[in-house]
């Protein structure tokens, strides 16, 4: 994968190597006392388990916590205090490695609809030693409201694997389709010649491993043709993210051909007049910003919308009561809607009706698509098109059983927010599969600002491997 996560691990394995900035001060006194013992001593050889701990913040992860708030002291409570780190090119330390991606250096912030504006704030977004803001900057554009749209992002990190010389670690256009163990003595002699002769460290012939991983995948070529690879790797890091498969409902009709699962749909459809102000309502379900940046973009068209989700409007765990209403605006302004508008009661808002706490039971042939409330009372409407926006699983089919025998809960599919996959929190390595490392929202990190401290630990983890850490 090729997106924030795997851009940030190839930046520190190619040498890129961050030490405590001297003289400066972080605003947690522990952890600056911890700084101070061994500034000489590069980040990626301290032990991270004991800088980390004892640090709260937005992530359950520590090493990602750790890495954010050296990266952006004291950024949770409004702070704009620098960096506490600096970063020194070693290239004998770098560590030979290759990005597979199926699309340009961004992994999915190229398929998000240019124009959104991220949850996160701008800042937020960025990777190690390259501050978002003064990219920005050099393109003359301000952060509106301190946040940055995909399309800004997108190319940010294109930019990024530019500037800081990783191209030539990144093979983009290429589709992974399997990841597994073998043994060592199963490839043939003249395959480890090649493999000696392409990289001296990856594949030291004195002490080989008993085992290594073949990833098998194709490239795709500018004729549209599909070349085949297979590559031999000691250890493969997962950081494929979230975005490939969207959730289904799982009811009847789902699959009729005005049913869609993706944003794009509507833009699509917008675009092509297929939907206006006097067709019938959009359905919209779900209740996470993916369906609320689609009823953003419906009533910015004046399309109208009917909108179904499962949760009370006061729900906790619903994500707008959540956010700050300072900094997201437009998501508050959804919730009001959600509250104010439903089918009971006529709001302010036109063109828009809300049916909390209700669920799908079917989609007709003649687009007509029934609802249930919590009652088990009925409802039928006629609809022009159905956006199913509940969320999306990662698409591990290349791995064996579907990465399922990896995750915390084996009998479950793998799942960012309930069932990610089980590393150790230090180094990121599976606890089911040595050799194997998960990042991202994989292991349970769904924002950019706290993938980077999973790439800290894998790095660190490599480097020791690959007897690279000084003494």
């Amino acid at each position: 994968g090729n997106g924030p996560s795997g851009i940030c691990l190839s930046y520190l394995l190619s040498g890129y190597t961050p030490y405590f900035k001297r003289h400066s001060l972080h605003p947690h006194p522990i952890l600056q006392r911890k700084l101070e013992e061994a500034p000489e001593v590069s980040l990626l050889d301290q032990d991270l388990e004991y800088l980390s701990e004892g640090l709260e913040g937005r992530s359950h992860s520590p090493v990602a916590l750790l890495f954010d708030t050296l990266q952006h002291p004291d950024t949770d409570f409004g702070g704009t205090a620098e960096s506490v780190l600096t970063w020194w090119q070693e290239p004998d330390r770098a560590i030979p490695h290759l990005v597979l991606g199926r699309n340009a250096p961004g992994g999915a912030w190229h398929s998000i609809e240019g124009s959104m504006v991220t949850l996160s704030r701008g800042e937020w977004m960025g990777l190690p030693d390259l501050p978002f803001k003064e990219w920005l900057k050099q393109k003359r554009r301000g952060l509106r409201n301190n946040r940055a749209t995909a399309e800004d992002i997108a190319q940010y990190y294109q930019h990024y694997v530019m500037k800081k010389g990783l191209q030539k670690n990144f093979r983009c256009g290429t589709v992974v389709t399997s990841v597994r163990k073998v043994s060592a003595e199963s490839i043939s002699n003249h395959t480890q010649k090649d493999l000696q002769e392409d990289s001296d460290s990856l594949w030291n012939s004195n002490e080989k491993s008993t085992e290594v991983f073949q990833v098998d995948g194709f490239f795709k070529t500018m004729g549209g043709d599909k070349e085949p690879f297979s590559i031999y790797a000691e250890n493969v890091v997962l950081a494929t993210g979230t975005y490939d498969n969207p959730t289904w409902l799982g009811v009847k009709g789902e699959n009729l051909s005005y049913v869609h699962h993706q944003l794009s749909a509507l833009e699509e459809a917008v675009k092509n007049n297929s939907v206006s102000i006097v067709s019938d309502p959009v359905l919209i379900v779900g209740a996470g910003l993916t369906a609320a940046d689609a009823i953003l973009f419906a009533h910015h068209c004046n399309i109208p919308v009917i909108h179904v989700f499962r949760r009370r409007v006061t729900d906790p765990g619903l994500i707008f009561n959540q956010l700050p209403k300072m900094m997201y605006p437009e998501y508050h302004k959804v919730h009001q809607m959600m509250k104010e508008q439903t089918a009971a009661c006529a709001g302010p808002y036109e063109r828009y009706i809300s049916l909390p706490e209700h669920h799908v039971l079917s989609f007709g042939k003649d687009k007509k698509c029934i609802f249930q409330d919590k009652n088990g009372c009925q409802k039928a409407y006629k609809i022009s098109m159905a956006l199913v926006l509940t969320g999306s699983n990662p698409n591990l089919s290349f791995l064996p059983n579907d990465g399922i025998d990896l995750a915390m809960d084996s009998d479950q599919p793998v799942n960012p927010k309930r069932n990610p996959i089980d590393v150790d929190p230090f180094t990121h390595e599976c606890t089911q599969e040595k050799g194997l490392y998960a990042l991202g929202p994989l292991a349970g990190d769904n924002f950019v600002r706290f993938v980077q401290g999973g790439a800290l630990a894998v790095a660190s983890s490599l480097l020791k491997k690959a007897n690279k850490n000084p003494p």
